[in-house]
């Protein structure tokens, strides 16, 4: 049987060095095919409304249109592009608007060999990729942060059941409500989770709601981060 074919990926990033690192990398795994690259974001973009990859592998730091302002025009000369941040920065800040300007997946570039095929296998199947390392930072974070505030006098949460990290707080989940969250993380509207589960619109709603409360994300982009971190999405 003739192997599928490849996965083809473009690669952004300023620095020759690092492209020629991922490049070989990449050329030597039968998965992937390097079909371009640029060291400039602007020429990146019209390059790849011509070659059309599966995945673009973007840095976010580059002169004159960092990666992520590139990334909706990514998305206007190809829609079907998948988009992995390929970065050292791993603050908060850039993960969100990362995500939030439409990333696919944010990789470290402290990242392994054997990381980055992952991250590249998993957007390209439909799945969002958060590296563990940065999504361990975020978590560590907001949990010192949570730990920082003083509890208030009208706190949802009542006393003996603060939840103090992730795998407690999904523990606590239902059945229905671990199938709606993984659908949520996988960036499914509330009508496809509605479809899905054969359930209500008004429903799935309600689910994502208190999913939110329950999990204590404010987006579906930090439900994808502790969805990745606790194992529960596949690539």
């Amino acid at each position: 049987m003739d192997d599928p074919r490849p996965i083809r990926v473009f690669l952004v990033d300023d620095q020759a060095m690092i492209r020629a690192g991922f490049r070989s990398l990449l050329s030597a795994d039968r998965r992937f095919e390097v079909a371009g690259e640029s060291g400039d974001a602007r020429a990146a973009i019209e390059a790849v409304g011509r070659i059309l990859p599966d995945v673009v592998l973007l840095d976010i730091t580059m002169p004159g249109l960092s990666g992520l302002d590139a990334i909706a025009r990514l998305r206007e000369v190809h829609p079907r592009a998948k988009v992995v941040m390929l970065t050292h920065h791993e603050g908060e800040s850039f993960v969100h608007q990362a995500l939030e300007a439409g990333a696919d997946g944010y990789l470290s570039k402290d990242s392994g060999e054997a990381e980055l095929a992952l991250a590249i296998a998993a957007v390209h199947g439909g799945h969002p990729y958060i590296s563990p390392k940065v999504a361990g930072t975020l978590l560590r974070r907001r949990s010192e942060t949570s730990r920082s505030e003083p509890t208030r006098p009208d706190d949802p949460t009542p006393a003996g059941e603060a939840e103090t990290d992730g795998t407690t707080r999904i523990g606590s989940l239902t059945a229905r409500e671990r199938e709606v969250f993984q659908l949520l993380a996988l960036g499914k509207s509330n009508k496809e989770i509605a479809k899905a589960l054969s359930m209500s619109l008004g429903t799935a709603k309600k689910h994502r709601e208190n999913l939110q409360r329950k999990l204590d994300c404010r987006s579906t982009a930090e439900l994808a981060i502790l969805a990745m971190r606790e194992g529960l999405m596949g690539p």
